[in-house]
């Protein structure tokens, strides 16, 4: 048998990728923070807050003082619809962040219910603030000369027992016939409420102030 040359296999070499550490990650995608009108597929976002009658004169006399920081500051288009008796309010192309239209609604909301425009304001700068409202009918149901009692109860002479709670609690009280309303932080409005509470179910003024105190200061204590 004829001896037959060997065969050579040809073998091509391939340069190997470098391998990547098993603790390197790759690069975090960057992207730019969207825009209000982004959010919502670029939609006009609007707040509607009725408005009281008896709340008419004092709207017309701060509107200044109310659209100067919904305008200026938050970037939010506010009108008066005397049509529709409301105060409206919409976003716009360069609203910094969506959140700003619900804080305007509310600031308005609160101004409506009776509170000062300083005070309200509030509400604009800070994030944990909240309005919580309900009726001297939903501690007690009262009548006649014995709700009257209870109003008074409330105020306290000149005011000094609503003042006095009002500091006591960092808050601010509307009392508007039966209806109550506290602006203020979510502890403190607990606070104010049980206070008030007191009030309404008959306790003399002298024992809420020294229940005030001892909460005040453990308030004092714990910050």
């Amino acid at each position: 048998m004829s001896a037959e040359a060997p065969t050579t296999m040809e073998t091509e070499i391939v340069a190997s990728e470098p391998k990547l550490e098993s603790n390197a990650l790759p690069p975090k995608p960057k992207f730019e923070p969207l825009k209000a009108h982004e959010m919502s597929d670029g939609r006009v976002q609007f707040r509607k807050v009725s408005v009281p009658p008896h709340r008419y004169s004092p709207l017309k006399k701060y509107w200044m003082d109310i659209y100067t920081p919904i305008y200026e500051q938050m970037k939010i288009d506010i009108r008066m619809n005397l049509k529709a008796r409301k105060v409206e309010l919409k976003t716009r192309l360069d609203t910094p962040d969506i959140s700003n239209l619900q804080k305007c609604a509310d600031f308005v909301q609160a101004f409506m219910l009776g509170f000062d425009v300083v005070d309200a304001i509030a509400l604009l700068r800070l994030d944990e603030l909240y309005v919580e409202s309900f009726e001297i009918k939903d501690v007690k149901t009262l009548r006649g000369e014995h709700l009257s009692r209870a109003i008074g109860r409330l105020s306290g002479k000149g005011g000094k027992t609503k003042f006095a709670i009002e500091n006591a609690t960092k808050t601010r009280i509307v009392i508007a016939d039966t209806k109550i309303h506290i602006l203020g932080s979510f502890a403190n409005i607990k606070i104010a409420r049980d206070s008030l509470c007191s009030l309404i179910l008959g306790s003399p003024a002298g024992k809420v102030y020294s229940k005030l105190r001892q909460v005040s200061a453990r308030l004092a204590e714990r910050f």
